[in-house]
């Protein structure tokens, strides 16, 4: 079946066949997403070199939990806000 058959058989279909419809092309695409996202950050994947990065820092205790580093960033932004 072709693109274009697919797309006159979906123009004929209810509003709730739709919704069903993008919910499961939304589903589809979020696992191809995830595969994606585990095949860059596997060993050898293309931004493998990241997780190295991320990983070193944390080793090195150049990091900082997230929870200081949002109340940090929003004592910044209200002192941007008021100065």
């Amino acid at each position: 079946m072709t693109v274009d058959a697919l797309k006159q058989e979906i123009s004929h279909l209810s509003e709730p066949e739709r919704k069903e419809l993008i919910g499961w092309i939304e589903e589809l695409e979020e696992q191809a997403w995830d595969r994606e996202m585990e095949r860059d950050f596997a060993p050898g994947g293309r931004a493998s070199h990241l997780a190295a990065e991320v990983k070193a820092d944390i080793a090195a205790g150049r990091t900082k939990p997230l929870e200081q580093f949002l109340a940090e960033a929003n004592t910044k932004l209200q002192t941007s806000k008021t100065g």
